[in-house]
């Protein structure tokens, strides 16, 4: 099946006792057995719920792989890949990822014995040079957020192939519908669910996708174990919202593509960063491993003042933490997402104080255009 076909039907039958369309909210939290010892393959709610199974069937066949797990947050999806590991063990992270990776690896985990290094992945010849006895985990965001880097993905699984590394790839900036990196040879894709996938700001979520038969028992244990899974009804929004995913990308692909084109004539604006605009310096490894370049676009104004004036003068985009909305929002990342993350990090990756990221939403692209200019106008 095609994309927009998995999207509204993988996962998905007709309930067997009504016939209804629609995949039913389970709000149960145990199942009754008609006999002890005889179940009809659910026992309990954390373990397994109808529901669950639906959207973590969907997401799977999504991504192109073969089993899916759904969480509370995306941050417990990270929490999960991380228990794959022991003390000792050494992980190497690109060095521009969410704030609340960093935070959770640098103020827990780090705690427990684990090593880091944050390169820039992007760079492959900086992913050899960090690769050492005990390294068990690549750990990737591409794009990265804010700064849009790209990774070569097809290069890293050439770079570990026939060693003991598992190679995870946060998604959330592309979703399903512009880029699957099990294609490429990775083992597990991360998706805050809570972007993209659901796309409309009303559901925390997060999941994994692998194809690897060992990864994915582990993952079944420790979701069960550790017990931080979604509710029911979030799961039920959020298969709901998948129906629509193909859709809703294309429209954020085609705004934020013009956008950032003008974007790059306005004189107040010193540097626009968008894997879609030739200028980029992963532009063709960009078009070669995406099938699109997402909505989020960020611009690089002259000091933490000018960033902030943008910002309070836009009037459509919204100031608020998250993205992948149907609304488009706008971020200050070193006040906002990435204040957790070190001052010599941020230097490092070139986060500067006057770096803005916007999430362009599915409205009208032209009546955005004129809310940036104005609120430009005002600088």
């Amino acid at each position: 099946m095609k994309f927009s076909t998995k999207q509204i039907h993988a996962g998905q039958h007709p309930d067997p006792s009504t016939g209804a369309v629609i995949t039913p909210v389970y709000l149960t939290s145990t199942y009754a057995n008609e006999y002890l010892g005889e179940s009809k393959g659910y026992d309990y709610g954390r373990t397994i719920n109808p529901t669950r199974v639906a959207l973590e069937q969907n997401l799977a066949a999504l991504e192109n792989g073969k089993y899916g797990f759904c969480f509370s947050s995306g941050m417990a999806a990270v929490q999960t890949v991380i228990s794959l590991f022991k003390p000792g063990d050494h992980i190497i992270c690109s060095d521009n990822v969410y704030g609340g990776t960093i935070r959770l690896f640098e103020q827990i985990i780090k705690n427990y014995g684990l090593e880091f290094s944050y390169i820039d992945t992007s760079d492959i010849n900086e992913i050899k040079k960090a690769i050492k006895d005990n390294t068990k985990l690549i750990y990737i965001e591409t794009p990265t957020n804010p700064m849009l880097k790209i990774t070569d993905l097809s290069a890293v699984k050439n770079l570990v192939k026939g060693k003991e590394i598992i190679t995870c790839v946060d998604n959330t900036f592309m979703s399903p519908y512009f880029q699957n990196p099990l294609d490429f040879g990775i083992d597990i894709v991360l998706h805050s669910s809570t972007k993209y996938i659901n796309g409309h700001s009303d559901v925390i979520g997060g999941c994994l996708i692998t194809s690897d038969d060992k990864i994915a028992e582990r993952f079944k244990f420790l979701q069960n174990s550790i017990g931080a899974v979604p509710s029911p009804f979030d799961c039920w929004l959020i298969l709901r919202s998948t129906k629509t995913l193909a859709q809703r990308m294309k429209d954020h692909n085609e705004n934020a593509i013009d956008i950032a084109e003008r974007l790059t004539k306005e004189k107040k604006i010193e540097k626009v960063y968008y894997p879609g605009l030739k200028t980029h310096p992963q532009y063709e490894l960009s078009k070669k491993q995406m099938r699109g370049f997402g909505g989020i676009i960020s611009i690089e104004l002259s000091s933490i003042e000018a960033g902030k004036r943008f910002c309070n003068a836009l009037k459509i985009f919204q100031i608020a933490e998250s993205l992948g909305g149907v609304e488009s929002l706008v971020c200050h990342p070193v006040s906002m997402t990435h204040g957790a993350v070190p001052m010599d990090i941020r230097q490092k990756i070139g986060l500067t104080d006057g770096l803005v990221r916007l999430s362009v939403g599915i409205e009208d692209k032209e009546d955005l255009m004129e809310d940036i200019e104005n609120a430009l106008a005002d600088l």
